[in-house]
């Protein structure tokens, strides 16, 4: 794998900026893909790699830069969860982690570096040197992960019987009839038709 300075200027540039939940986010990733025996996620260890993120802020932009795990490959999965947690899936070995940044971390870094006037500098430079074990809870889980799940071509697409939408791999709900049904036509979406 990349060294971290290497890492963080690739996180930089897809997230736009550098931050400290950059630098946790690709910590995060390092861990995770160690643990689950994916060195080299971008490269050989690709295929074999699923990544769920629990939150949609700059941590999620850091795991997928290090990982490489795109939502479009379906090798990068989102729970919106609001916690700083990935969990890493090797779907070779079956062996899975989820890393889960510690709260304590926070309060580390104001204790570490009380000098540093600013919240986000203390952070950093905390975050950068604290050990994986000061910033990292990490446990062993099974994931539950099946075929509609796996990256690759669709495993199944049905249209929704009241809206016309496709609905690929799985995802329909069945209606009072046993006609397939997107889960917005079924019990309602993020969105309201007008």
């Amino acid at each position: 794998m990349e060294t971290l300075d290497e890492l963080l200027g690739e996180c930089g540039r897809l997230h736009g900026h550098m931050c400290a939940g950059q630098l946790l986010g690709a910590r995060m990733a390092v861990v995770g893909c160690r643990a689950v025996g994916a060195d080299d996620p971008k490269g050989a260890d690709r295929k074999r790699l699923i990544v769920w993120v629990e939150i949609d802020r700059c941590m999620a932009d850091a795991v997928g830069a290090v990982t490489g795990a795109r939502l479009g490959r379906r090798s990068l999965k989102y729970f919106d969860y609001g916690k700083v947690a990935a969990t890493f899936l090797n779907t070779e070995t079956g062996e899975a982690v989820r890393v889960v940044a510690l709260e304590e971390s926070r309060r580390l870094a104001d204790e570490r570096h009380p000098e540093v006037g600013s919240k986000k500098e203390r952070q950093f430079l905390t975050y950068r040197e604290a050990s994986d074990e000061e910033l990292f809870k990490v446990e062993r889980v099974r994931v539950r992960y099946g075929e509609n799940d796996a990256p690759g071509r669709p495993r199944s697409r049905v249209t929704c019987a009241r809206c016309g939408e496709g609905v690929n791999d799985g995802r329909e709900a069945a209606g009072a009839a046993g006609e397939p049904l997107c889960r917005p036509c079924a019990s309602g979406g993020y969105y309201e038709r007008l």
